[in-house]
């Protein structure tokens, strides 16, 4: 196959799963909101494996922030988060700390504290408030730090213990 081929075809793949986790998510009320485990975060670490999985997580989380309760400021801002996240988790794969790349799954965590934080302190019948905002990103973050290193370190092992790796480039 044609690279271009094989990395549209990657981005959908992710997009796709992506979407579909994040759907079973918010089937079990865990997908939205300042406390959050969406187990479709595990997927970001992708990004430590192919350039595919940055268009892949951006679309994936777009198609799922469509049904946030945050409407279209959630589209817009969940997908800006992830955009970035992705970008800087692909762009710093090399560096690891024993062969894992620990700061390339900082950033899911990092960019969806501030933004998301952000986005829902913003919403907040209040208006903005410092401390509700500290509360909101801590919050957003400690399940992004969960999931992007209980369940996203795991899977990057298993994909290289598998060999699936080389099918990611």
């Amino acid at each position: 196959m044609k690279k271009k081929t094989v990395f549209i075809v990657q981005a959908a793949v992710i997009a796709a799963v992506y979407a579909a986790l994040t759907y079973a998510a918010a089937m079990a009320g865990l997908a939205y909101g300042n406390i959050q485990f969406r187990f479709s975060e595990a997927l970001t670490i992708l990004a430590a494996f192919t350039p595919a999985a940055i268009p892949g997580l951006t679309v994936g989380c777009l198609l799922s922030n469509i049904t946030s309760p945050y409407g279209i400021v959630d589209v817009i801002c969940g997908t800006l988060a992830t955009l970035i996240a992705a970008y800087l988790s692909y762009k710093t794969r090399k560096i690891t700390f024993k062969g894992l790349p620990l700061l390339s799954a900082i950033f899911p965590v990092i960019t969806n504290a501030v933004i998301v934080g952000l986005e829902i302190t913003l919403l907040m019948p209040e208006g903005f408030k410092l401390t509700a905002f500290l509360i909101c990103a801590a919050e957003v973050a400690l399940g992004e730090l969960i999931i992007c290193y209980a369940l996203g370190i795991p899977l990057y092992v298993a994909i290289k213990k598998l060999g699936v790796d080389k099918y990611l480039k």
